[in-house]
């Protein structure tokens, strides 16, 4: 297992936002002992001239040979953290999306390459249930501005 540490640099990412139901589709975020401590929206960083909404199509390409329809709605936060001591600091593009392969929406887990060394795992799991696992979600912050909290409708297409 790879160990990661925070650039000193400013990050910019982009994540996409996609909902079956009152689901939101989020990754594992390990610590250094591979212990899950959070979920995070797919998606990765945005390269050098690349617009953000391309890194998202791009990224859902390369990871899980899929696309995704991004929607107009989106939510631009900065993120200041800490990890295992390590500032860490990123722009995140969180777009509303769905995907136009409508298969992934009756996976229940989905298991797709990082890099050539490392997978993830991705599910469906509500903001409730991620709470009742005493998990993050992250970034930090981001549960307070989703749809669906405080009365804010879920945007876009939602799948049963």
């Amino acid at each position: 297992m790879t160990i990661w540490r925070p650039a000193n640099t400013i990050a910019v990412k982009a994540l996409a936002l996609i909902w079956q139901d009152d689901a939101l589709l989020l990754s594992d975020v390990r610590n250094d002992t591979g212990r899950i401590t959070g979920m995070r929206p797919l998606g990765g960083t945005v390269e050098f001239g690349e617009p953000w909404r391309d890194t998202l199509q791009r990224e859902f390409l390369e990871e899980l040979g899929a696309r995704i329809t991004l929607l107009d709605e989106y939510i631009v936060m900065e993120n200041i953290y800490d990890h295992h001591g390590v500032a860490g600091h990123e722009i995140v593009f969180l777009c509303h999306a769905h995907f136009t392969d409508n298969s992934y929406y009756r996976t229940d887990t989905i298991v797709y390459e990082v890099n050539d060394d490392t997978v993830g795992t991705a599910r469906w799991i509500t903001l409730d249930e991620l709470a009742a696992k005493g998990l993050e979600l992250y970034p930090s912050g981001l549960k307070d501005k989703l749809p669906g909290q405080a009365g804010k409708p879920v945007p876009g297409r939602r799948f049963s």
